[in-house]
């Protein structure tokens, strides 16, 4: 079966970390490109980082220096570590990706593929 599985999301307070993880299964499996997605209520999706296949990285500006990006391709699995968590980090998490081997950027609209998301939410 085909699928994006997230997990790590939970509650924090302000200057908290997180980490969230991104299974892949099935033929998503392949080592695709791989974004995080966020989306707050009332906003629109943010591209807040994505990896390419060659493991470069690239990073939203509102979490470069705070947010990492990384994966593990014998565990098919994508990682964020997310420090110094703020309550304009609150949204709701996706992984996914784009099964074309194109490079990932930071237009969520050209992921075809999702996971259900994992929520995320920062007290002050």
């Amino acid at each position: 079966q085909d699928e994006l599985a997230e997990s790590g999301g939970g509650s924090v307070e302000a200057g908290g970390s997180l980490r969230l993880s991104c299974a892949a299964s099935g033929y998503i499996a392949k080592g695709y490109c791989m974004g995080w997605i966020r989306q707050a209520p009332g906003k629109e999706r943010e591209v807040v980082a994505h990896i390419d296949t060659d493991d470069d990285t690239t990073y939203a500006d509102s979490v470069k220096g705070r947010f990492t990006i990384s994966r593990d391709n014998a565990k098919n699995t994508v990682y964020l570590q997310m420090n110094n968590l703020g309550p304009e980090d609150t949204a709701k998490y996706y992984c996914a990706t784009r099964d074309d081997w194109m490079s990932c950027n930071s237009n969520f609209e050209n992921y075809n593929f999702w996971g259900q998301g994992t929520q995320v939410t920062v007290s002050s």
